[in-house]
């Protein structure tokens, strides 16, 4: 697969398909989400911490498509689960998954494979229609963390929303922003000559 006939990133710098590429950038993409956890910043009225996650998920769909974004975040979840500092603030089991958080992170996969779906139909060539996606995207992980407060811990809809919903607005709009702004820069950029 190339360039002329692809709209995700990592595709244009390949000219075959190699399952061990593909391995390499999911494992990639699963660190980089570690490692993005990490970034945390603990409100005091809020159990959720805000933290560069989202970022990773957001952008592993937009770089690695619906199948490689999907399997990045659900090789992210399940290292947790078995014990890798991965979650934020070093954090790992599977109470993590049941925790607070819980909600948002069981979504990342399913955000990275939307993200991924839509980048493939050609979201990330214009900047306008990769903000939406992005938008969508992000709202599918804000509002299931929300939901997952109001139904496993049993807060209203107003307080879920509160709590996991807007103190993370601005937060992920400067990441909607900066990856809809050099997306298509990237995939937009002429072709080298030479190059078939």
């Amino acid at each position: 697969m190339t360039r002329a006939n692809s709209n995700v990133l990592i595709d244009q710098f390949t000219f075959e398909h190699s399952a061990t590429l593909d391995v390499f950038w999911v494992v990639g993409f699963t660190l980089l989400t570690a490692a993005l956890a990490q970034i945390r910043i603990q409100f005091p009225f809020t159990p959720v911490p805000l933290t560069g996650q989202t970022f990773g998920v957001l952008l592993s769909g937009a770089v690695l498509g619906s199948r490689r974004g999907f399997s990045s975040q659900a090789l992210y979840l399940a290292a947790g689960a078995l014990g890798l500092p991965v979650f934020a603030g070093g954090g790992f089991s599977v109470a993590y998954l049941l925790g607070p958080t819980g909600g948002y992170l069981w979504s990342f996969p399913l955000a990275a494979a939307l993200m991924g779906w839509l980048v493939e139909r050609g979201a990330s060539r214009e900047s306008w229609r990769l903000a939406l996606s992005l938008l969508l995207c992000d709202a599918l992980i804000l509002v299931t963390g929300g939901l997952w407060l109001h139904f496993i811990y049993r807060f209203d809809y107003r307080q879920a929303a509160l709590l996991g919903f807007y103190p993370f607005l601005l937060g992920d709009i400067l990441k909607i922003v900066l990856v809809g702004l050099t997306l298509p820069r990237i995939l937009n950029r002429p072709e080298p000559l030479g190059r078939g």
